[in-house]
């Protein structure tokens, strides 16, 4: 017996950007995946793979092989590596996530690898995800940010999000909870953006 697809599955895509390239996630990645992804920084702001739950190299492995792909195949939303064009090395990861297709809402999530931290490498990205999902059709791209973070709160508004309130406790963390500040972009940001 075979399965219905219930959602849209999103093209199968390379974004370039002045300085990256957004690409899918291979086998070479996994030991930087596993390091990006132990680092206690990023561990601080995004409990992967649960809260309380150490990553793994297996993590890594499934995230690589199967999670990520998987993402998009079954409609969930897409996932990219980060990768500097110049090396070729990964420095990140960028993904559009919690996909409500009904409401054609989306939402960037994204991670920077220790070494590519403080280059403005994931507000390039987010412009280049955002802006190709507004180019699929959705109607508003969110971007949700610990309300202590910093960095990642700096990326969309750099990004040309707009900030719109505080979800109240609303994200587990490995050690207690969190609030999120929310952020989102419409088809009509653009247009005043682009003054037209």
């Amino acid at each position: 017996m075979s399965t219905v697809q219930q959602h849209p599955i999103l093209p199968s895509v390379i974004l370039e950007t002045e300085r990256l390239r957004l690409r899918a996630f291979v086998e070479a990645d996994i030991d930087d995946v596993h390091t990006s992804c132990t680092d206690p920084e990023l561990q601080r702001w995004i409990p992967i793979p649960g809260p309380g739950r150490p990553y793994t190299r297996e993590d890594a492995e499934q995230w690589c092989r199967e999670v990520a792909p998987g993402m998009r195949t079954g409609g969930e939303g897409q996932q990219w590596a980060v990768v500097e064009k110049g090396t070729g090395r990964l420095v990140g990861a960028i993904g559009l996530v919690r996909t409500l297709w009904p409401a054609m809402n989306t939402e960037v999530g994204y991670w920077v690898s220790p070494w590519g931290r403080g280059r403005g490498y994931a507000t390039e990205a987010a412009v280049a995800v955002s802006r190709w999902a507004v180019d699929q059709g959705f109607l508003r791209v969110e971007i949700k940010a610990g309300t202590g973070n910093t960095g990642s709160r700096r990326v969309a508004e750099q990004a040309g999000f707009t900030f719109e309130g505080v979800e109240r406790s609303a994200m587990p963390l490995h050690e207690g909870r969190t609030d999120l500040a929310v952020y989102s972009l419409l088809p009509s940001d653009l247009v005043r953006a682009d003054g037209l």
